[in-house]
């Protein structure tokens, strides 16, 4: 994968644009789709407008259409669904070269996709005929467990494709009509096996293959470039396979080490693993030191019913923002010591008085672990 860089694209004026506008009053479509159709004929036709290039900006071309940003987001996914571009996060929307794609990153399943595929299966299932009316996309969206938004964009989709077809001018929640069910469900069901999860036994194959227990991860970066998918596709599988206890998370200079193989149904805890914080306790280890002064100071202090400073008052007192001094009584308020009251008498008031508590360690060498235990 070639990291792509916003300097080096060409960006497209919607006054490149020569195509005639679509016309959005008497379309018997959304205007998602129409404008999404619109947009797959002007890439496809306009000589001027070639693949890796940028599309206008969503703001341009909402102004041009006279639709909603919402709108021609939903157009972009559409025809990006279609293969004609690919979105990128802080780069923009960019046309495809529809005869190479090794150098695309691979995409996730997109939420309409999903919906497709389990609209399809609900026709299959419930036995509905040609000539049969679905119910709303309401009723469906709550069957099929998506939004309401993504399920009547997965209607559109099938209705553009002759598998539904709508009674009205305008497509509502309702109306929907099966006219064909020449579709396939198992290979639509096997596309739905989400990127992050492809990544994640991607990763398990990688590890097996070329490391061992204890092992540091390679950064997000480079596993990014050699799967060939963003670093937050790259985060979310890593994150599963530390909830799997594959991985822990370390912050620092110790990283992401292997904790465990995949295929091995036994877990050694080392003695280093079990004193060492993991990675979100660590992120959050300037807010404990905050609550544990606070519980000191409770302790030592207040008896329960007590109301204690108001946050600017403990801000200026420990030297600290007031957001800190907030997020540490929300976690000591989780842990049954604080409660809040609003109105007149309204302050934080103790309920509870804590006992002293040890902090995790943010990191150890496991050379002390011994000495540690011992």
């Amino acid at each position: 994968m070639k990291y792509v860089f916003k300097s080096d694209l060409e960006q497209i004026k919607v006054n490149d644009i020569n195509s005639n506008l679509p016309d959005l009053k008497n379309t018997k479509e959304s205007k998602a789709i129409t404008i999404g159709k619109w947009l797959t004929n002007v890439i496809s036709t306009n000589k001027n407008i070639k693949p890796n290039t940028l599309l206008p900006t969503k703001p341009d071309l909402a102004y041009l259409l006279g639709v909603s940003i919402g709108t021609i987001q939903n157009a972009l996914r559409y025809i990006e669904d279609l293969g004609f571009v690919e979105s990128k996060q802080c780069i923009g929307t960019i046309i495809r070269d529809r005869n190479n794609s090794e150098n695309s990153l691979r995409k996730l399943t997109s939420k309409r996709e999903i919906a497709i595929s389990a609209i399809k299966k609900y026709i299959i299932d419930k036995d509905i005929r040609p000539g049969q009316t679905l119910p709303s996309s309401r009723i469906i969206s709550n069957m099929i467990g998506c939004s309401s938004n993504t399920t009547r964009l997965a209607l559109e989709y099938l209705g553009t494709i002759n598998i539904l077809e709508h009674k009205f001018k305008n497509s509502n929640e309702t109306g929907w009509v099966v006219i064909s069910r020449d579709f396939s469900i198992e290979e639509q069901e096997s596309e739905n096996n989400t990127l992050v999860k492809k990544v994640e036994n991607d990763l398990k194959n990688y590890i097996t293959n070329n490391l061992k227990t204890g092992d540091r991860m390679p950064a997000h970066a480079e596993l990014s470039e050699k799967l060939s998918v963003s670093i937050k596709t790259i985060h979310d599988a890593l994150k599963n396979l530390i909830d799997e206890g594959i991985l822990l998370a370390r912050r620092g200079r110790y990283g992401t080490t292997v904790l465990k193989m995949p295929n091995d149904n036994n877990i050694e805890i080392k003695k280093e693993t079990s004193i060492f914080a993991s990675a979100p306790e660590a992120a959050f280890y300037h807010y404990e030191k905050t609550q544990n002064y606070i519980k000191k100071l409770i302790a030592e202090n207040y008896e329960v019913g007590s109301k204690l400073p108001s946050i600017i008052e403990l801000s200026k007192e420990l030297d600290l923002s007031p957001n800190t001094i907030r997020k540490a009584f929300q976690n000591l308020a989780k842990e049954g010591y604080l409660t809040f009251s609003r109105g007149r008498y309204g302050g934080t008031y103790v309920i509870d008085i804590p006992d002293e508590q040890a902090f995790k360690w943010l990191a150890v060498n496991p050379k002390y672990a011994e000495s540690y235990e011992n």
